[in-house]
């Protein structure tokens, strides 16, 4: 038995929760990938993942099993980029995940302009505003608005924080009538992103004064930043949004500031990546980039 390559395959099986696709990862066979696991169990004399024709369940043993060898081939994978990184310029293949709005606006300038100072590196983004699994995946890097995360093996470092802002078009205001508190909200059409965490959901502070206001349904729900964006602008209702999104329009007076005077929630946007790739100078160097390119 191979024994690196029987823990390197058990390790995918259990990530990726099946054989096939563990087979698929690895360019390897089925028959492959259960001759690894099968030799691996007879070896610890232990069974560590329960398979029918439909299903597979890890094991109690199987799951402390997984939790040591998962740290132990990340350790070998952080000594190896130690060596490798540090001898030569920085190259390779980075995998990122990032919302398709701030991607297009933001992030892909910046990105741009980190391969133009690095160009052994390649960059695969995908532009995504839906959650993805970083481990399944296989990305380097995911960029995400919100708080705190829900998968312990995740880390994450703020690129920036986004202020939000209530705006609308002129014309809308002038057909629909002027906003005066946030309780008349629900007097206008409020049109929605369906992807935030609490798209219906919007507060509001004013010194020690808070409102929640729990918005009726508007005209138009969209799961995209730039067409709500689009919405806005031709007049169709009022928003809550980045004001990194509409900056550009507040200024201009395409767009109006609403409730100025009433702050609402902020959000920030992270760079999230797998603990084990803390250690790779690239992924460092990438997020250390956006830091400072935000920052300016």
């Amino acid at each position: 038995m191979d024994k690196l390559r029987a823990i390197t395959v058990f390790r995918r099986v259990i990530e990726l929760g099946s054989f096939k696709a563990a087979a698929e990862d690895m360019g390897l066979s089925k028959a492959a990938i259960s001759k690894n696991i099968n030799e691996l169990e007879d070896y610890l004399k232990s069974p560590l993942i329960n398979r029918t024709t439909r299903r597979m369940h890890i094991t109690d043993n199987g799951q402390r099993y997984y939790d040591h060898v998962r740290t132990i081939l990340d350790d070998l994978s952080h000594a190896d980029l130690s060596i490798i990184e540090s001898s030569h310029q920085l190259s390779g293949l980075i995998k990122v995940s990032v919302p398709m709005s701030m991607g297009i606006l933001k992030l892909n300038p910046a990105i741009c302009e980190f391969m133009q100072l690095h160009p052994e590196i390649s960059i695969e983004v995908i532009l995504n505003d839906h959650y993805v699994d970083l481990v399944e995946q296989g990305l380097d890097v995911a960029i995400r608005g919100g708080g705190a995360l829900q998968n312990s093996s995740l880390k994450s470092r703020k690129l920036l924080d986004m202020k939000r802002v209530l705006c609308a078009s002129p014309k809308y205001i002038e057909q629909a009538g002027e906003l005066l508190s946030p309780d008349d909200l629900n007097q206008h059409n409020c049109l929605i992103y369906s992807l935030s965490s609490s798209p219906r959901h919007w507060v509001f502070q004013q010194h020690d004064e808070k409102k929640a206001i729990d918005l009726l349904p508007g005209s138009y729900v969209v799961n995209n930043g730039l067409a709500l964006k689009q919405a806005i602008i031709s007049g169709l209702g009022i928003t809550l949004t980045p004001e990194i999104f509409v900056d550009k329009e507040l200024k201009s007076g395409e767009l109006l500031k609403l409730l100025p005077e009433w702050q609402t929630e902020s959000h920030a946007l992270y760079a999230i990546y797998p603990y084990h790739k803390e250690q790779s100078q690239k992924v460092r160097t990438f997020i250390d980039f956006l830091i400072d390119y935000f920052a300016k």
